[in-house]
């Protein structure tokens, strides 16, 4: 992210990421790297910042600075949108997955919007303004029952390698549609016969089984998981009458199909009167709001559109954003949210 301004320097956010499983790792090159002299203090959010805490403690001689995942995400993705006007987008053409195209959206007015936030499980937030938000509804099928199902159904070892093969799938090969039930349309509801009507319906079928591929079993398994989150989604919007649903996550990083059948799922279930946005730096949000926190900036940053300069580190189960040493007072406390955490 371009053109920073944070006290009053200016410069360019880089985003780093790297798996939990690589916490070691990354340990290690920080001490080879020196990085310990330059900052003592890091700002951290999710569940790493608790679990490697004494880590970072032992090997490095850094500290934590640890705030609330929830809050830091909401203020990041109002930051990040601040400073990045193409920030924000969503799929034109979303029920022709094939044809969708990414169009930006003016979110410079974002409230109300409710909140999608896919990790390994799903958080669903509605958000009334930056300390003004709660937790509607959740759900436990998210990305990592994708990978988890991915990895027992086809022997893939990596998210990367899960996507692969669900890009490349049918699962229509899988599931039980429409027209498997009623021959064609059921015209009565507007259902078309390609809709899923049961996920992994033709699985009790030998034939079935024998004939069906890695890769279809692969986009089977997302396809079930963005349609369950995306009616949820619809649902809450519905519920806290809000027509405006925001995605995020690190289970949509590098990962358009997942984008677009969301976006498929939240325009069809709608019938075109909802559109689900995404953003460009999913993800990443944690990270840079538990650095503002730290900092107290972000006040001052919605007021005037000034920010700042770092260097992040996230990973997929925890974000951190490094802060330079001068920064290593004790942070200052977060304003009090309306909120409820899983």
């Amino acid at each position: 992210m371009d053109n920073v301004e944070i006290r009053k320097r200016r410069g360019s956010l880089h985003f780093i990421r790297f798996q939990t499983t690589d916490m070691g790792n990354f340990l290690s090159l920080a001490k080879q790297k020196g990085m310990a002299e330059l900052v003592t203090t890091v700002c951290a959010t999710g569940g790493g910042a608790f679990k490697f805490e004494q880590d970072f403690r032992d090997q490095v001689n850094m500290k934590l600075a640890k705030f609330d995942e929830l809050d830091t995400l909401i203020k990041g993705i109002l930051f990040a949108d601040l400073h990045n006007r193409t920030e924000c987008y969503y799929y034109e053409n979303a029920r022709d997955i094939l044809k969708s195209e990414k169009q930006q959206f003016n979110f410079s007015q974002p409230f109300p919007f409710i909140l999608v936030n896919v990790g390994s499980g799903v958080s669903i937030l509605a958000v009334y303004g930056p300390d003004n938000y709660k937790r509607i509804s959740g759900t436990s099928l998210g990305g990592g029952t994708f990978l988890g199902l991915c990895c027992l159904l086809t022997g893939c070892t990596s998210f990367e390698e899960a996507i692969q093969l669900a890009t490349k799938g049918d699962n229509r090969k899988v599931d039980k549609l429409v027209k498997d039930i009623y021959g064609g349309d059921y015209n009565r509801f507007g259902l078309p016969g390609d809709l899923v009507a049961s996920s992994f319906g033709q699985m009790h079928l030998n034939d079935k089984r024998v004939s069906v591929s890695r890769e279809d079993l692969a986009n089977a398994t997302l396809v079930t998981i963005t349609n369950n989150i995306g009616s949820i989604a619809r649902m809450c919007a519905l519920n806290e009458k809000i027509d405006r649903v925001v995605f995020v996550g690190n289970f949509l990083r590098v990962n358009p199909i997942s984008m677009k059948l969301l976006a498929y799922a939240m325009e069809f279930w709608s019938n075109g009167t909802m559109k689900g946005l995404f953003l460009e730096h999913e993800g990443y949000f944690g990270a840079l709001g538990c650095l503002l926190q730290f900092n107290g900036e972000l006040a001052a940053a919605l007021n005037d559109g000034v920010e700042h300069s770092i260097h992040t580190e996230s990973d997929s189960a925890s974000e951190a954003a490094q802060t330079s040493s001068t920064a290593d007072e004790p942070p200052e406390k977060a304003p009090t949210s309306k909120h409820s955490t899983r």
